[in-house]
């Protein structure tokens, strides 16, 4: 559970999924998700240090089980495969129950954000995958 690989690529996930998330959901998208918002529910400002403590947990627990997904199999395309099913979960599983009981966004919003949750952890899954294959020991 402790591996270097597993700790190394949860450190670097944590890192990309903070700056990501920031770039994708704070600036390049912040005003669209604005538009399709039912209530304003941000903290202004937000607490950065429980972001960052969010994504650590989260890139833990991807990489730990990527790390069993992949059973020593490292390629950057089973990595973005591996998140993108993360993303399917999250975005459309997880994104059509919000919608079904929550006032947080329309349909639209959620759509759209599924989207970028496929794409956004597929990115990561990938960063996961690199850096295991890269500190994995060489098979004889």
């Amino acid at each position: 559970m402790f591996s270097k690989s597993n700790v190394l690529a949860t450190l670097v996930a944590a890192i990309a999924m903070f700056l990501l998330g920031f770039l994708i959901w704070g600036v390049a998208t912040a005003d669209f998700f604005a538009q399709h918002s039912s209530n304003d529910l941000m903290k202004d400002p937000p607490i950065m240090g429980f972001i960052f403590l969010g994504n650590l947990v989260g890139a833990f627990a991807l990489s730990s089980l990527y790390g069993k997904w992949a059973r020593g199999q490292h390629s950057a395309k089973e990595g973005f495969e591996f998140g993108a099913w993360i993303g399917v979960f999250v975005g459309i599983g997880m994104g059509l129950v919000w919608y079904a009981t929550s006032e947080w966004m329309d349909l639209t919003g959620h759509l759209v954000q599924a989207v970028i949750d496929i794409v956004y952890y597929g990115v990561i899954g990938l960063i996961i995958a690199v850096v295991y294959k890269a500190t994995s020991k060489a098979k004889s």
